[in-house]
């Protein structure tokens, strides 16, 4: 019953994965991929989906502060219902409003350096994306 975190950016996807209980998210890999292009995703994906056994997905939605649905969000619903259509696994639109800038505002805390943080933080944010859905009541 593990589930997958994606927080969907247009060159990187950082990628998080529940344990088997559902409880807690950890960081695995930010994939490199091309947004006009799916299919250069879709490889990395596969590997992970069938590896973990991911039974769903939790995709970051990122809304406007309004709460409006911009161009970011419209990309996050096209990409949600393609990993859907393509791995067979529900997939869930998760609100993901300031994410970055928190996983950001971790590393500074934690003092990762610049370079270091620009190569983790899509990977951070995704286990802010899945954390927050696994902590939400159902």
């Amino acid at each position: 019953m593990k589930k997958l975190g994606l927080d969907v950016g247009e060159k990187t996807i950082g990628v998080a994965v529940s344990d088997a209980l559902g409880m807690t998210a950890q960081g695995i890999k930010t994939i490199h991929w091309d947004e006009d292009d799916y299919s250069t995703a879709r490889q990395a994906l596969t590997s992970i989906i069938e590896r973990e056994m991911i039974t769903e997905a939790v995709v970051g939605y990122p809304k406007n502060m309004n709460g409006s649905i911009g161009p970011r969000a419209e990309q996050s619903e096209r990409f949600a219902n393609w990993l859907e259509k393509n791995f067979e696994i529900p997939v869930h639109l998760w609100d993901e409003r300031l994410t970055t800038m928190a996983a950001e505002r971790v590393l500074l805390e934690a003092d990762v350096s610049r370079k270091k943080r620009k190569k983790v933080v899509d990977k951070m944010a995704a286990v802010m994306i899945l954390q927050g859905y696994l902590d939400a009541p159902k």
